[in-house]
């Protein structure tokens, strides 16, 4: 689960690009998966959640969100799960790296 702490303030500014997302009003099945679900499925979903994300004209913020909130469930900035999460483990180990 993401920890909630790093959210930024509910201030109207932070959160408005949401409204412009490509994947408003859509089936959030189309992004998150469903229990079980692999193979050619999880595939087929994926690549129809990334032509929404190809399209949408936040997807820059949307996926920096998902980053600095390390957000590692659905798609997020037209990246999967496991590409969240191997980018999550790259920030984290290079924020080590440049921590006196």
């Amino acid at each position: 689960m993401p920890d909630v702490s790093r959210l930024p303030r509910p201030v109207a500014e932070t959160w408005d690009w949401q409204l412009r997302a490509a994947c408003r009003g859509q089936d959030s099945a189309v992004f998150f998966h469903p229990g079980n679900e692999r193979g050619c499925h999880r595939e087929e979903r994926e690549s129809r959640a990334k032509q929404v994300c190809a399209r949408c004209p936040v997807l820059d913020r949307c996926r920096e969100h998902a980053l600095s909130v390390e957000e590692s469930f659905g798609i997020w900035g037209g990246l999967t799960e496991v590409e969240l999460r191997s980018l999550i483990t790259q920030r984290r180990r290079a924020g080590r790296r440049h921590t006196p």
